[in-house]
């Protein structure tokens, strides 16, 4: 799927780089909320380290924080994005779902044991084409998708399943292009000082798509 996660900030913010000197919620150290807001901040220009005070509170989520005026800014994850629009709360910076560059690469992906991938061929592409026929429902009937996932006991609302399903192209992992996904983030990545490696030896010592480029035959529209 695409864009699963909104940068929200308290009115009077109106651009990614106005948060230099602003205090940003984190879940906690090395969470992904803290990655990805770094990469997000490095990207226009922003030292996370030095630019941005980040407050964590182990008792409070991030939300919370924002809502009671406690943080300027958070990085949200459904149900919240949602959540905070049904009560008109803060606005939003950066909607990965449509805002490029981060629009055009997929916010999640599949990995596997490398062994396991390696030993149990037949059981890994059924276990993918499970999730990928998956992200097909979602995206052709989200109302059905979104009442399975309240009757499943995952999301207690239905109406911000619905509107999460409908907001996400969860039919873009035909058209995407997996490897460039790895390669953005893993260029953000280094350039925040996260990891060392380059992209290019990332994808050629830990990537394998044969499954989904197969899938992608199969699985036809």
């Amino acid at each position: 799927m695409v864009g699963c996660f909104e940068l929200f900030a308290r009115e009077g913010i109106g651009s990614i780089a106005e948060l230099k000197g602003k205090s940003v919620g984190k879940q906690g150290l090395g969470s992904n909320s803290a990655v990805l807001l770094s990469l997000i901040a490095a990207l226009v220009g922003l030292d996370p380290a030095k630019d941005i005070h980040w407050v964590s509170d182990p008792s409070v989520k991030p939300i919370e924080l924002f809502v009671d005026g406690k943080i300027d800014a958070f990085l949200g994850f459904p149900p919240e994005p949602q959540d905070l629009r049904s009560r008109h709360i803060g606005r939003v910076l950066l909607d990965t779902a449509v805002d490029h560059p981060w629009s055009q690469y997929f916010c999640c992906m599949l990995a596997g044991n490398r062994r396991y991938v390696r030993n149990h061929p037949v059981a890994t592409k059924r276990f993918l084409r499970a999730i990928l026929k998956t992200a097909d429902l979602c995206a052709t009937e989200p109302a059905r998708a979104a009442r399975l996932l309240v009757d499943g006991g995952f999301t207690p609302r239905y109406d911000y399943a619905l509107q999460t399903l409908k907001d996400n192209p969860y039919d873009k992992w035909r058209e995407y292009d997996a490897e460039d996904t790895v390669r953005f983030y893993a260029l953000r990545l280094r350039e925040a000082g996260f990891i060392k490696s380059s992209p290019q030896k990332i994808i050629a010592e830990n990537t394998d798509w044969r499954f989904l480029n197969e899938l992608k035959r199969e699985l036809k529209a």
